[in-house]
């Protein structure tokens, strides 16, 4: 399978996704991005189209590098954190058309132990 058709595919699941879910001031939605280098995780208010809150990799004080499993624990582990900051505690998850396995479930369930709540 080609690269191009993967992203295609990855776009077309990520379009049906986001027809169902929808973030709010009360229960935001936890969007996960990565890259081939780094992972990003945001707390998206779609109503007002504003980020309450996000975290990556690229963050000075967090001490993970790479876009692996541990790094996407660490990022879940802070997004989370970031999230209790701002008095948030239950959100809408976005897995943003990669599958729920790996990274993805390691930053969600790293989420889910520092406290959110899908």
């Amino acid at each position: 399978m080609s690269l191009y058709i993967r992203k295609q595919a990855r776009a077309k699941v990520r379009r049906r996704i986001r027809k169902k879910i929808s973030g709010t001031v009360e229960r935001p939605r936890l969007a996960v991005h990565f890259s081939n280098q780094n992972v990003y995780a945001q707390l998206i208010d779609d109503v007002a189209g504003q980020t309450l809150a996000s975290a990556s990799t690229l963050d000075k004080g967090l001490g993970a590098s790479g876009a692996n499993a541990e790094a996407a624990a660490k990022v879940g582990e802070a997004v989370a954190k970031k999230a209790k900051d701002a008095k948030i505690e239950t959100v809408v998850f976005d897995r943003g058309g990669y599958q729920f396995h790996g990274k993805v479930k390691a930053l969600a369930d790293a989420a889910r132990e520092a406290g959110l709540q899908f």
